[in-house]
């Protein structure tokens, strides 16, 4: 099983550049097609929040015409950027989101189980799981404790360092991390939030967040960082399943490179 994750997408309404600076949907646009040329071509795609800029429904209408050429299923979550009732809407046919309270879900189709948590808090760049949250969670896990479980989450459960988005980070780590260490079926917890690609050990699994489509957060460890980014390339991440192997997570560049060459000719190494 392939799991491509898309993340932070940040889709605006038409003429309206975030930040000033980047078109949102033409990355969306580009990142779509690496995604749908993959061979083989990814079982699902995860989009791990912050998917518009404001949360306005016309932004989440673009956004689903942006994502409409998907050629496999498309599993979302939101992140601070999103608002939940905007997002349903947009969304309804989406039949794993629940109808009302958290977007939360546990999709069951594929090999590995994919359980997708909330951790909005409306109107702040922070994430929390609230006890309700993270009650949920833990019987949701225990339902299928033998099935490898991929947990999706926008704001990541570790310390980055990159100071001004720590700030605005994930305020229930604790509690996340009793809960998954008491499922070790949980193979991977899959981030956004950071744009960029960063893992840690995290409760006897790897927590990872992903790089965007679009704009990077600079990658400045200094105390007192400037909150900022950069046009560094565009990227994806695919976790690949399989048993006795477990996950293996790759990151793939978006564009056009030379190659690829060959290592060999005539059964020889080319000089």
């Amino acid at each position: 099983m392939i799991i491509a994750q898309v993340t932070d997408t940040h889709i605006r309404v038409p003429g309206k550049l975030a930040y000033g600076v980047v078109e949102t949907a033409g990355y969306l646009e580009r990142a779509i097609a690496a995604v749908n040329a993959l061979d083989p071509l990814p079982d699902v795609l995860a989009m791990t929040g912050d998917l518009v800029d404001f949360g306005m429904s016309e932004e989440y209408e673009r956004l689903k015409a942006l994502l409409a050429p998907a050629r496999m299923p498309v599993l979302l979550i939101p992140g601070n950027h999103d608002e939940r009732e905007a997002m349903r809407d947009a969304f309804a046919d989406h039949k794993y989101l629940p109808r009302s309270g958290f977007l939360q879900f546990a999709v069951e189709d594929f090999p590995v189980r994919i359980v997708g948590l909330d951790s909005v808090i409306p109107g702040k760049g922070g994430g929390t799981l609230c006890r309700e949250r993270l009650e949920w969670l833990d019987r949701t896990l225990a339902a299928a404790p033998r099935k490898p479980t991929v947990l999706l989450i926008h704001h990541p459960p570790f310390p980055t360092f990159i100071e001004h988005m720590d700030r605005g980070g994930l305020d229930a780590r604790d509690g996340l991390a009793a809960v998954v260490a008491r499922h070790p079926q949980v193979e991977r917890v899959l981030c956004g939030h950071l744009h960029r690609a960063i893992q840690a050990r995290f409760a006897g699994t790897i927590a990872s967040t992903a790089p965007s489509p679009a704009h990077q957060v600079a990658l400045d460890l200094r105390p007192g960082g400037p909150s900022a980014f950069t046009m560094e390339p565009p990227a994806y991440q695919l976790h690949a399943w399989q048993e006795g192997a477990g996950i293996i997570s790759h990151l793939g560049f978006i564009g056009r490179f030379d190659g690829p060459f060959p290592f060999f000719k005539d059964g020889k190494l080319i000089g």
